[in-house]
């Protein structure tokens, strides 16, 4: 079966196109044309087996042409995902839009981008062929949505970015493509420093344009990082926090759940409006405390708070950060004081905070730490069949070391 098909009269653009398609599974088809036939018939009936997964629409064809064809490819073969090789314009992106195009790609994109975007159209594709959203190919359980987990913390300086940028690359280790990190901290964020990002586009840009209304433009105002997922950074400039209501993040974050398998929002300390926006759209909420009673007593009265206020989501995950007995205190203080058990304990590492430092997350970085191994069995509490656990396996008592 050839699962990409690609229509250009550009032998230099298929080159890179072959090129990033190579490590992947199935085949490439190159009509070497600068016409478009009548309807996707017409070129479905020279390929073998069955039907491919993406149409490219490479450069040298006539957009008007391009575009009629997606549109009667969108109608008859809905679970094919249509690529258009053309420079953007607000223009072409609503009328791609209009005619079911998937993705938009720079006729001079380098192999890496065309790779990402071909995983992306396949995922797509592979989510129609089930009947499913594409975020939601991997678990049935979420057909009205990715889950949207807010990584949230009264108290600041307690690790909490960190812990959100490992669980998104995490993440994306289980779902290539199929995560995003959104960076709620719209003051001080740090999740383009943690994750070695320099963003053209900001949530700013993302809740004030016409990504707003449009997912297929939001999603070109992400960033895409190397493992495999997708940032929404913080603004550049602090004072546009002001620009941004409750109501423009919970528009933001349902557009994306319903995009992505797994939406990571790094909350600012405190209760907010933009963090309590956050909570009221999240399935999940991961509470970071340190192992100091300042950090402890704020998630016990945020905790508190919240419950009184019948916003705290579905899922519950407790990790404590920097757990060292040497601190004073035990697990158990810990858990007596918050009212919660302890599900996930990360030590103290010196190595944690020094791969935040260079911006490469821990588990992308793949060093061998004792953080590490706490890190994994919080991205394994996200994983589809965790829930068929036992509720005591689910709050197996952590341990301190």
């Amino acid at each position: 079966m050839s699962r990409f098909v690609l229509i250009t009269p550009d032998p230099e653009f298929e080159k890179r196109v072959r090129t990033a398609t190579a490590g992947m599974s199935g085949s490439m088809q190159w009509f070497k044309a600068a016409y478009l036939p009548e309807g996707p018939q017409e070129i479905l009936s020279q390929l073998l087996g069955e039907p491919p997964e993406v149409f490219i629409l490479g450069p040298g064809l006539d957009l008007s042409e391009s575009l009629k064809l997606a549109s009667l490819m969108d109608l008859q073969y809905p679970e094919i995902s249509v690529v258009l090789a053309e420079d953007q314009t607000a223009e072409l992106v609503l009328g791609a839009m209009r005619s079911g195009v998937r993705d938009i790609l720079s006729p001079s994109a380098e192999v890496d981008e065309i790779r990402i975007m071909m995983e992306r159209a396949c995922l797509a594709a592979a989510g129609r062929r089930r009947g499913l959203a594409p975020s939601s190919a991997e678990n049935a359980s979420y057909r009205s949505g990715g889950r949207v987990i807010a990584v949230m913390s009264p108290k600041g300086g307690v690790g909490k970015t960190t812990v959100a940028t490992n669980l998104a690359v995490g993440l994306g280790q289980i779902a290539p493509m199929g995560v995003v990190i959104v960076d709620l901290d719209l003051q001080f964020g740090d999740v383009a420093s943690g994750l070695l990002l320099d963003p053209e586009r900001t949530i700013t840009d993302a809740v004030l344009g016409p990504a707003s209304q449009d997912s297929m433009v939001l999603k070109t105002y992400l960033s895409v990082h190397p493992a495999s997922i997708y940032a929404l950074c913080a603004p550049k400039n602090p004072i546009d926090m002001d620009k941004i209501s409750a109501a423009h993040v919970t528009q933001l974050l349902e557009q994306l759940r319903h995009e992505f398998q797994f939406v990571v929002v790094d909350t600012a300390p405190g209760l907010g409006e933009h963090v309590l926006a956050a909570l009221e759209n999240a399935t999940d909420a991961v509470w970071v405390c340190g192992m100091d009673i300042p950090s402890i007593r704020g998630l016990q009265s945020g905790l508190r708070i919240l419950d009184e206020l019948q916003l705290l989501p579905e899922h519950r995950h407790v990790v404590l950060n920097m757990a060292d007995r040497k601190s004073g205190l035990v697990l158990k203080d810990v858990e007596a004081t918050i009212g919660v058990p302890v599900d996930v304990a990360i030590p103290r590492s010196r190595t944690l905070p020094y791969s935040t430092n260079k911006g490469i997350p821990l588990l992308q970085d793949g060093t061998r730490d004792a953080a590490q191994k706490g890190l994994r069995l919080l991205v394994e509490r996200f994983k589809p069949n965790w829930e068929e656990r036992t509720r005591k396996q689910v709050h197996r008592r952590a341990v301190v070391r």
